[in-house]
């Protein structure tokens, strides 16, 4: 599956119906990371809307991959670029270390991430709330949708206008957790 590209080459933001392939696709991806990273991943995850069963997303599956420490970044790099994927050195982001689909493959970004900080928990929580609560899930979409309709060419700026969706369910998410007790269950790969 290619990137949908407009006329001016930029990257189109295109929301789809949830599609049941993508749990499978992330068990294919994840077992093979598995195989890679061995003990140097704590844990591997399918996390963003790709996650939610039902939930609409754009067609890209999210990873996360917990590891002890970021720094250096060779036990992980080393086996996650023999096993085909980009390793995106000029991600901003100091709070996680980001890689790519190989070439010619379906879009898939991976998330390395150090376990049990908040930037891990983050999407964990986030998922796991959506897949309970079906009204945040429906707005959660509604929204997207929304949103890639507004933003169309323009991805950063569709990024920075779900921000505020995603903090308010965070919260809701927190209470939640808190009312629940939740904590991350066993690791999906």
């Amino acid at each position: 599956m290619s990137e949908e590209i407009d006329q001016a080459g930029r990257s189109v933001v295109r929301i789809v119906d949830y599609d049941p392939a993508w749990p499978k696709r992330f068990a294919e991806i994840g077992s093979g990371l598995r195989r890679a990273l061995g003990d140097v991943a704590l844990r591997i995850d399918h996390i963003g809307s790709t996650s939610v069963p039902g939930l609409a997303a754009k067609p890209i599956v999210d990873i996360q991959v917990s590891v002890e420490r970021l720094e250096p970044v060779a036990p992980f790099a080393e086996p996650l670029i023999g096993a085909g994927m980009v390793f995106r050195v000029d991600n901003p982001e100091r709070t996680k270390r980001y890689f790519r689909e190989a070439p010619g493959q379906p879009r898939t970004h991976i998330h390395v991430r150090r376990a049990g900080s908040f930037s891990e928990q983050f999407p964990l929580l986030f998922r796991d709330f959506l897949r309970v609560d079906q009204t945040s899930a429906h707005e959660y979409e509604s929204i997207k949708r929304a949103l890639a309709r507004q933003y169309g060419s323009d991805r950063h700026g569709y990024t920075d206008a779900k921000a505020a969706i995603c903090w308010k369910i965070i919260q809701r998410a927190d209470e939640w957790a808190q009312q629940t007790g939740w904590q991350p269950g066993p690791t999906d790969a």
